[in-house]
């Protein structure tokens, strides 16, 4: 089974290695078959026009808020069109601009935006998308913010939503009203990983004049791109995968050039919650590394996630592509792979034992996000006995499994040692 998905895998790239295309002469990144630019060059080298700037194989960090004009007519040409020119570093700064043509190249996108952090990049693109009267249709347990973002913010403004079950078309058809603008995915979603079928929701919500977003952070545009499947809009946490390192906070939003025109021009030049050229060099340092990275990842999610999966003490896994997956199918049509995420149901009859499997634990580390080198454990019983907040809907025995760059064998016997106390 591991061999088929490697050889699909393989083949998947070369097909999406095929269909992307750099237009210089307008600073958009757009999709045309039978094309030679590939996942290499656009991580390495895509953007990076290194004769502008004494050929150095780095780009510079362009560390300024501002930029001159040598005539009053070159101010006008770039004033009308500051997406597209360098005026001020809150719109658009030389060295955010590269890394914006990266992102939009590995999300198949016309053109990208960059945010301070994941939650600022979902807040902008669905502010720019509803005003007060209309309904969002988001799939049930998103990211905390944006749920939050819908119950506790957008309220106030007359913006309402209903929550569905993703994996049940006829459900998120039925939430459709007269009002709806939104229909808001995350597939899969970042703890239980529920996916939605993506080409039969683009489809959907095509009829009934929706814009389709989702919130792509589990599988990166490494092995999923949503664009493929009719969606409008993808964001990510780039915080994740796309950075790497758990050393910087970033949001990143890919579309048409329409749409991201749209939200610059509104939302993101009015609210100001941008990137800094620093942070985006270090992203662009990261993204040298995303395909080694998320195949080592992903290698060794699948070897903990297969042996947790038969193991006595284990009670549930949740891991898309294990063959006992409910949508193991619909994973292997519209993901290339999983990444280093899956969570797993233990087997104990008391929260004190689930609380000493953790601190018996060497090689992972006790913290939320993911998609960094170290590997990470997210302990739902650590939500559990906290004066003034109510438990949460999930149960102590679940944990979230972050698996980084280690050694899976080393991983594995730390969790096998751990799970003794169980």
């Amino acid at each position: 089974m591991i061999l088929e998905r490697t050889i699909r895998h393989f083949t998947m790239k070369k097909i999406w290695c095929n269909r992307v295309k750099h237009i210089d002469t307008e600073n958009y990144i757009i999709m045309e078959k039978n094309t030679n630019l590939d996942l290499s060059h656009i991580l390495n080298h895509l953007g990076e026009e290194r004769e502008n700037y004494f050929h150095a194989v780095s780009p510079p960090i362009v560390q300024t808020s501002n930029f001159a004009f040598p005539t009053i007519d070159d101010f006008r040409k770039r004033f009308v069109d500051e997406l597209g020119n360098h005026v001020y570093s809150r719109g658009n700064n030389p060295t955010v601009a590269i890394l914006r043509k990266k992102l939009a190249a590995l999300e198949k996108a016309e053109d990208a935006l960059v945010f301070g952090s994941g939650s600022g990049a979902v807040a902008n693109a669905v502010l720019a998308n509803v005003q007060a009267g209309d309904h969002i249709v988001c799939v049930q347990s998103p990211y905390s913010w944006t749920y939050k973002l819908l119950v506790n913010f957008l309220a106030r403004f007359e913006v309402e939503h209903t929550f569905v079950d993703g994996t049940n078309l006829e459900e998120i058809e039925k939430a459709i009203q007269a009002n709806t603008k939104v229909l808001y995915l995350e597939s899969p979603n970042s703890l239980t990983f529920e996916l939605q079928d993506l080409r039969a929701c683009a489809a959907l919500a095509k009829q009934h004049n929706l814009v389709t977003m989702i919130d792509n952070s589990h599988c990166s545009p490494y092995y999923q791109n949503p664009i493929e499947y009719g969606i409008d809009i993808v964001i990510h946490s780039g915080t994740k995968y796309l950075n790497g390192h758990s050393d910087v906070v970033v949001g990143v939003v890919c579309s048409n050039k329409a749409m991201i025109q749209k939200i610059f021009s509104s939302e993101y030049m009015t609210l100001g919650g941008i990137l800094s050229p620093n942070d985006a060099f270090l992203v662009m340092r990261g993204l040298r590394t995303l395909a080694l990275r998320m195949e080592r990842s992903n290698a060794s999610c699948h070897q903990l996630a297969t042996w947790l999966e038969q193991h006595p003490k284990v009670e549930k896994i949740y891991y898309p592509f294990s063959p006992n997956s409910p949508q193991y199918e619909l994973a292997q049509q519209q993901m290339r792979g999983n990444g280093g995420l899956f969570s797993v149901d233990f087997k104990t009859d008391s929260i004190e034992k689930m609380e000493a499997f953790f601190e018996r634990l060497q090689r992972f580390l006790f913290a939320v996000s993911w998609g960094g080198h170290e590997s990470l454990i997210l302990p739902i019983c650590a939500f559990y006995n906290i004066d003034g907040f109510e438990p949460p809907a999930h149960p102590w025995t679940r944990v979230r499994f972050y698996v980084g760059l280690e050694d899976a064998d080393l991983l594995q016997a730390d969790l096998e040692q751990a799970m003794e106390v169980l």
